[in-house]
């Protein structure tokens, strides 16, 4: 591993984790992030458990990777996207 490289990135390019699309995370909409995550799930062929996991997983991961650089704005639409992927995956969302 490179000095310059952050034990996250290693995470993320060597793990069994999915392969997202570029920016996921800076999407808008929480839908729209769900959605991408849903998709990169269960297309993916590196992942060890299921499409729903996996998604929350990453999403999960992000959240606490970014701590407390992560602004409310955002960590708000994050959590919000939570809920749309529970939705999507047919699961009930949790309130906040």
């Amino acid at each position: 591993m490179e000095k310059s490289e952050r034990w996250s990135q290693k995470v993320t390019k060597s793990s069994d984790s999915l392969d997202l699309e570029r920016g996921v995370f800076a999407l808008d909409d929480p839908r729209e992030i769900a959605r991408s995550l849903k998709k990169s799930a269960e297309e993916s062929h590196r992942r060890k458990s299921d499409p729903y996991r996996s998604a929350m997983s990453m999403l999960t991961f992000y959240i606490n990777r970014a701590g407390k650089q992560l602004n409310a704005k955002d960590r708000e639409r994050l959590e919000a996207a939570k809920d749309e992927l529970r939705l999507l995956f047919g699961r009930t969302p949790k309130n906040h």
